[in-house]
């Protein structure tokens, strides 16, 4: 009876096999936990208001922990206070990634990090090269806290009125946390519809995802320093890029909505079209909240939204994407081919080889990962070829926005759409780590020539 006295050296082997999984290996093994751990919460009779099957629990749990924002479900209806709690969790270590929470507890119980322990940081932030973890952390902790607790009190200023003090700040305090994360997740049926042309909804709103879609290491920058030209390269390609692209956004949305009577045409006033225009170009970045009928854009409208979505934020944020970053310098890649240039350079800086050949890297993944979840969704799914891709590119961006195809899904697209957001949270190239063999080689072959183009 003795030998049956085997726990011990069970938790030996799990804690041997734990702490040498590889940063990728961790980062993902961290979500795929953490949506289990949600699954089991939400499938509790006291998370929701009728009966939750384990398909819905799984993917709503997948969609929380992954800040994505797709659904199968009204949460604001379906759900119990207890399961928007549970949501509200789950996004918030979705967002801050759990390998970080982690790296933050041996941080302030040993005082020191380790190379390992920066490597998963490195990892979780989908960052490469030198990186003050110690002031990160810091800053980072103390930005999120600060940030959600401004974005709840501005909010509540709107909701407390309409909904009473403890729905209003619950309400506030929901919107704000989702917001920051880029997970999409409202309490309304219609998204924030209702507030199409409300000045504080849609500021509030939109400067808390694009607070937590720029980026963690930029925020730490802009603490650490005051003028524009000691900003890292990072930093700079961030801040002017985020700009351009959401005006440019803006402007596009608003010449090829304007007469569209589904969307901005059937809007009253210059200012409420521009609200709408505004927030619909800088919510495809991963955030998910819409104020218009996403459904009811204009194919090229949902097409060029899907390149948004595809670009995605910044890198080591709470958005998904590609990174606005890794398309950035793609493009000037591609630019200093076309000019017959030794090397790419921004901001009176190079671009290394190594960046170039990373960026190609997760955009071909992200692509295969896009090409691969639409082909399958148009076996499974009887929709439309752009409602299919638009559903497929949101969730590898971990976006949220859908043309109404979530709640139609097949069992089997809803498996196809819970791994692509598990991809596109943890990174497609993080995934590629994953599965790759790590050992290198030192052997150098003879070049060849190969044709391109």
């Amino acid at each position: 009876m003795r030998r049956g006295f085997q726990p011990p050296m069970l938790y030996r082997q799990v804690k041997r096999q734990v702490l040498h999984l590889t940063p990728p290996q961790a980062l993902i093994l961290s979500f795929v936990g953490l949506s289990l751990v949600g699954m089991l919460l939400l499938k509790l009779p006291m998370a929701s208001n009728a009966p939750t099957s384990w398909m819905q629990a799984l993917f709503t749990a997948v969609s929380a922990s992954t800040i994505t924002g797709l659904t199968v479900l009204d949460v604001g209806t379906h759900f119990t206070l207890f399961g928007q709690w549970v949501l509200l969790a789950l996004i918030q270590l979705g967002g801050i990634g759990l390998l970080t929470f982690g790296v933050l507890i041996i941080h302030l119980t040993s005082g020191r990090l380790t190379l390992r322990n920066r490597a998963a940081m490195q990892d979780s932030f989908n960052q490469s090269g030198s990186l003050d973890m110690r002031r990160l952390l810091r800053v980072l902790f103390g930005f999120i806290v600060l940030t959600e607790l401004a974005g709840t009190l501005l909010l509540a200023t709107q909701w407390v009125p309409e909904l009473g003090w403890s729905r209003g700040l619950f309400y506030s305090f929901f919107h704000a946390v989702s917001a920051f994360n880029n997970a999409g997740f409202g309490l309304a049926s219609n998204s924030l519809a209702g507030y199409v042309g409300n000045p504080l909804i849609n500021l509030v709103i939109s400067f808390l995802f694009i607070s937590g879609g720029i980026g963690f290491a930029v925020i730490a920058d802009l603490r650490a320093k005051r003028r524009f030209q000691d900003f890292a390269l990072h930093t700079k390609l961030m801040l002017v890029g985020t700009v351009v692209i959401n005006l440019v956004a803006m402007l596009v949305l608003f010449i090829l909505e304007y007469g569209n009577p589904d969307t901005l045409g059937g809007l009253h006033g210059l200012g409420t079209k521009l609200w709408a225009s505004w927030f619909q170009a800088v919510a495809p970045r991963s955030s998910g909240f819409t104020t218009m009928d996403t459904a009811s854009l204009m194919p090229a409208t949902a097409f060029f939204i899907m390149t948004l979505m595809f670009i995605g934020a910044g890198s080591g944020s709470t958005g998904g994407g590609i990174k606005l970053t890794t398309f950035i310098v793609l493009l000037v890649a591609t630019r200093t081919f076309l000019r017959q240039q030794r090397h790419p350079v921004l901001f009176g800086r190079s671009i290394e080889a190594g960046m170039i050949l990373r960026a190609l890297a997760v955009t071909v993944m992200a692509l295969f990962c896009v090409i691969t979840g639409t082909f399958i969704l148009m076996l499974t799914e009887n929709r439309p070829f752009l409602d299919l891709a638009f559903e497929v590119v949101s969730a590898a961006s971990t976006t949220g926005l859908t043309r109404n195809v979530t709640p139609t899904l097949s069992v089997t697209g809803q498996c196809v759409v819970m791994v692509l957001m598990l991809i596109g949270r943890v990174g497609p190239l993080t995934l590629a780590f994953t599965l790759a063999n790590p050992q290198g080689t030192d052997i150098q072959y003879p070049s060849g020539r190969v044709n391109i183009g």
